[in-house]
């Protein structure tokens, strides 16, 4: 594995790591690289955001680790288990019991309540809910005052707090947030970033987010930075300043090559 001169070395457990991960699409001379040899490790109870330049293979990354996307080669581990290994129904019961998902449309049935909606893949799983994790973490989020309402009672950034306390009530070993702000106005996006933060710092949650933002990143405790489906730099205690200067290098070089 790559490593950069301005990351510190901490030997914490691992949540999930690639390791030479490829994803290719097509063949011939319509084949694209999306992913290309990709090693990294995110550990836990830590926050890490994955930024680069559009088509740098960031979502796909993520979608590979996350097991919702295969791959070509290479190894995706969630805790000890490889996901290669596994069997469609296999992968569709580690996604539901140890992974949580948010994403930039809120995915919520309109015809629940927040509350329902918070709990569904625990009810469609048969899991009956631990309620004291679910209402700690139903008052980080701010939402023990709205748990009857609808979605359609709720603004866009009440809508993305129900989906991060949908994500954090299974008490998932990892999530994951594809853009998780991007539907949202400046004040919910800090809002919902503040919330995915402390359930890092209070749950002791992993949590691993793309996002184009550098001040949604500088929310996070480090960013990885891709380019060409190459991890090319990592960045800790990131500002959003300090990750905008960085986005800008990788612009002007993209301009010179």
């Amino acid at each position: 594995m790559t490593t950069f001169p301005h990351a510190t070395h901490r030997t914490t457990t691992v949540a999930a790591r690639a390791t030479e991960l490829s994803k290719v699409y097509g063949h011939g001379e319509t084949q694209v690289v999306a992913l290309d040899r990709v090693s990294v490790e995110f550990r836990q109870g830590e926050f890490t955001a994955i930024m680069g330049p559009s088509g740098s293979g960031k979502s796909t990354l993520m979608h590979c680790v996350a097991g919702l996307d295969s791959f070509s080669s290479g190894s995706v581990r969630i805790g000890d288990t490889e996901l290669g290994t596994l069997k469609d129904k296999q992968l569709t019961q580690l996604r539901r019991d140890k992974i949580g998902f948010i994403f930039q449309a809120f995915n919520l049935l309109p015809t629940l309540n927040a509350l329902e909606n918070i709990t569904l893949p625990m009810d469609i799983a048969g899991r009956k809910p631990d309620q004291a994790w679910l209402d700690k973490v139903i008052e980080m989020v701010g939402l023990s005052g709205r748990l009857k309402h609808r979605p359609s009672e709720l603004s866009g950034g009440q809508q993305q707090r129900v989906a991060v306390a949908r994500a954090l009530a299974s008490r998932p070993e990892i999530m994951f947030g594809d853009e998780p702000t991007g539907n949202l106005d400046s004040r919910s996006g800090a809002e919902v970033l503040g919330f995915l933060r402390n359930s890092v710092r209070e749950l002791g949650q992993t949590v691993v987010m793309v996002t184009h933002d550098p001040t949604a990143a500088s929310y996070a405790d480090r960013v990885i930075f891709l380019a060409d489906g190459r991890v090319v730099d990592e960045m800790l205690h990131p500002t959003a300043d300090g990750v905008l200067d960085r986005m800008k290098d990788f612009d002007t070089k993209g301009r010179t090559s």
